[in-house]
């Protein structure tokens, strides 16, 4: 490979491991992990809960408990976009 090859690799190594050092460092050991796009663990949960929220509040009668479960649940929808935090993560400086 030329100089500039082994250069646009090195940016993309660093831009790589800015992004998410995680999946970076299991490339580096032969085993990566799946990309930050991919891992929703937290969102699951989330919704999961806020969805015990809704059907909670809907078998006992009470509209607050419902109420809260919506939300809840818009919440937890929003922690399943990943281009919006990606974009917000690449702003800083």
């Amino acid at each position: 490979m030329t100089d500039s090859d082994d250069e646009r690799i090195a940016g993309i190594e660093a831009l790589l491991w800015h992004d998410d050092p995680r999946f970076a460092r299991g490339l580096g050991k032969g085993r990566p992990r799946r990309p930050r796009e991919y891992r929703r663990g937290r969102a699951w949960l989330a919704m999961a809960l806020a969805l015990a929220a809704v059907v909670t509040g809907a078998l006992v009668p009470h509209g607050l408990v419902l109420a809260a479960g919506l939300i809840m649940a818009a919440l937890a929808v929003n922690l399943f976009d990943t281009t919006r935090r990606r974009r917000a993560h690449r702003r800083r400086p």
